[in-house]
């Protein structure tokens, strides 16, 4: 048996990101494996944590400096060597510490309550439900997606991209590729974006594959999902439905990655490791051999430019899965002819009326606010256009000094006093919230029955739930929401839905607020008319000639993807280009930013030859945060890898004072 461990100290400091070998007892010496949480003394502290790297018979040092493990950490499950392998690729793509990705991939830890030996966090269906359900009958459009998964399986076994449109039976489609993974002796994950959606998705799973499914998301406590991944390590499980954390759950026989809604940021984490479910779930299913279906009826560009290389398979499910149901008629109403003529409510004269037609039908109605970027955006009423920095092409964020700053480049101005599109005085920072919106409901239309959800009604573990569960037993004419409302929601009974600002999210000062603003609103479209009633829908814009809300309103992708690839080409923005955000910390902002501006100097000398495009410093979304203040550089070059060495280069020179996303 081994002798020696190499452990990794799990103290996340640049400089231990290496390993120390620790000696074996005897009395673990068939316990302690590579992926074992262990203790160890280190220095002068009688017990740290560390994780186990490798094993060997031969010690590195003299023998008598070699200290001993004293003994496994508690409540911990052993990682195998996919996911130490999965860690070190995590170290490498994403340029954080070993001990950074070790810790994103191995297993939670918990206590669990004695007696216990199943927890869900999510009213499971009723015994009532589960003798009422029948399986659906896969349509022509659905065998042949589930036909074109099977023959990748049993050939390439390239990534498939299911792109369907709302309401086209996507989840029955997911579910045929589980029951034969399942069938075949493997294990599947299906990662959703938001714990909003668990509810809904885990009473069909559980109605078709019985108590063999668990779930994670992060109202759990750490007991449950450590229970969950126990029994899931342990064979005990066939399938486990959660964010992108659930991506790691350690099945020993992982067969099928499914990630729904692949388009959603949410799979992109903002902490370090930067890391994308997308890019890890293709690395883990080359790693086991597993397959990997992306499900979308918005995909990213990312994604879609990938099938129409070939690097994916393409499966399309191009109508809606009732045979009588159609796509909703969409209706774009202009809000700047609205302030011309004089109204100046948050309804469009078009919307108020159809409010009133549906509440007389007795059909239920979704108000979406699209209130993403709004915070700080600035854009004229009269015209519609937003204030945009010449050199980037990107939204200004309006300061509390008055000043208007773009955070791609660092170019600012002061505040304008008229328009400089139009020369219109009608210019002002936008912003409401859902509880105004539902005040002027209950004032405007008394005798509707009103649910709103957001971040403040959805607290607790079932607040989703609980608000979904009555808008689906129609004990609501209205649901108001933010984005949690829009997504994968599936209610036959709404007939309407309403955009009430759909282009704010066009302002966010990001590169990708367009493709972001088209997904959301055709996401919001779909939840119309997913029943036998025709569904419609009305877009309240202040831009009705931008190409999203153009596309979005016709349900066309593909026009959406052609304008907005244009767009990323002449910007050698991604997926046309490789794009690394490098975030620089410091005490001061004066240091910051000199320090950054030295960076920039620094890297445009070493890498010239290479000449990528660097633009900064400019200051980040978080300017300041806990008395931190951060300037970033944005670092453009059509190959990653060249990015990768500059991102090596910045981090070996400024250390943990400097993080970096590639995207």
């Amino acid at each position: 048996m081994p002798k020696y461990a190499d452990i990794i100290v799990n103290i996340s400091r640049e400089e231990l990101d290496k390993t120390f070998q620790y000696r074996i007892p005897d009395e673990l010496s068939e316990i302690v494996v590579p992926g074992s949480k262990v203790e160890i003394p280190f220095h002068n502290r009688p017990a740290v944590t560390g994780y186990v790297i490798s094993l060997s018979d031969e010690p590195k040092i003299d023998e008598t400096r070699i200290r001993k493990i004293s003994g496994l950490a508690k409540r911990s499950l052993t990682a195998d060597d996919t996911m130490m392998a999965l860690a070190a690729w995590m170290k490498e793509a994403y340029g954080c510490t070993l001990n950074q990705a070790l810790k994103t991939v191995l297993p939670v830890k918990g206590t669990i309550r004695k007696g216990k030996t199943r927890v869900q966090s999510v009213p499971l269906p009723s015994q009532e439900e589960r003798d009422a359900y029948t399986q659906a009958q896969l349509n022509p459009e659905q065998q042949e997606a589930v036909s074109g998964y099977a023959q990748e399986t049993e050939g390439q076994n390239r990534p498939c991209l299911l792109f369907g449109v709302t309401g086209s039976g996507k989840t029955e489609v997911y579910m045929e590729m589980i029951r034969r993974c399942i069938e075949g002796g493997k294990q599947a994950i299906l990662l959703i974006p938001e714990i909003a959606l668990t509810y809904q998705n885990v009473k069909r799973f559980f109605l078709r594959f019985g108590d063999r499914v668990g779930i994670l998301n992060s109202r759990q406590s750490a007991g449950e999902k450590y229970e969950t991944v126990r029994l899931a390590k342990e064979g005990k499980l066939d399938l486990v439905i959660g964010p992108r954390s659930a991506l790691f759950v350690p099945f020993p026989r992982l067969g099928l990655i499914i990630i729904d809604e692949e388009h959603e940021h949410s799979y992109h984490s903002d902490l370090t490791p930067r890391y994308h479910a997308r890019e890890v779930a293709e690395k883990l299913c080359e790693l086991t051999g597993a397959s990997l279906v992306l499900g979308s009826a918005t995909p990213s560009l990312e994604s879609f430019s990938r099938a129409e290389s070939g690097q994916y398979r393409l499966l399309q499910l191009p109508h809606r899965a009732m045979a009588d149901a159609k796509l909703p008629q969409v209706y774009v109403a202009d809000l700047r002819e609205e302030l011309k003529a004089g109204n100046k409510s948050v309804f469009s004269r078009l919307l108020r009326e159809k409010i009133e037609d549906r509440l007389e039908k007795k059909e239920q109605i979704m108000l979406f606010l699209n209130r993403r970027g709004y915070a700080g955006f600035v854009s004229c009423r009269y015209c519609g256009k937003p204030i945009v920095c010449p050199h980037c092409s990107i939204s200004m964020t309006y300061h509390r000094d008055g000043s208007l700053h773009c955070h791609y480049c660092g170019y600012s101005i002061p505040f304008p006093e008229t328009c400089p599109s139009c020369g219109s005085p009608y210019i002002a920072a936008f912003g409401t919230g859902t509880q105004k919106v539902e005040a002027i409901v209950q004032r405007e239309f008394p005798k509707a029955r009103v649910l709103r959800m957001d971040a403040d009604t959805t607290t607790g573990k079932s607040g989703h739930s609980r608000i979904l569960d009555a808008f689906g037993k129609d004990e609501a004419d209205i649901l108001i929401g933010t984005q949690m409302i829009v997504k994968g929601h599936d209610f036959p009974r709404v007939t309407l839905v309403g955009v009430l600002a759909a282009d704010l999210s066009l302002y966010a000062p990001e590169y990708d607020a367009a493709e972001r603003t088209f997904q959301l609103l055709t996401q919001a479209s779909g939840r119309a008319g997913r029943g036998s009633r025709q569904g419609e829908v009305v877009l309240q814009t202040y831009m009705p000639e931008h190409y999203a809300v153009l596309s979005s309103a016709e349900q066309d992708y593909e026009a959406f993807y052609r304008e907005e690839m244009a767009f990323r080409r002449l910007m050698h923005y991604p997926p046309a280009g490789g794009l690394l955000i490098a975030s620089v910390s410091g005490p001061d902002a004066a240091g910051t930013e000199l320090k950054t501006k030295a960076l920039r100097e620094v890297l445009e000398d070493t890498f010239l030859e290479q000449a990528p495009l660097i633009t900064g410093p400019a200051e980040g979304t978080e300017f300041k945060r806990k008395d931190v203040f951060r300037q970033q550089l944005l670092i453009r070059h059509p190959d990653a890898a060249v990015l990768r060495k500059i991102r090596d280069y910045a981090g070996h020179l400024l250390g943990d004072t400097i993080q970096f996303d590639l995207q």
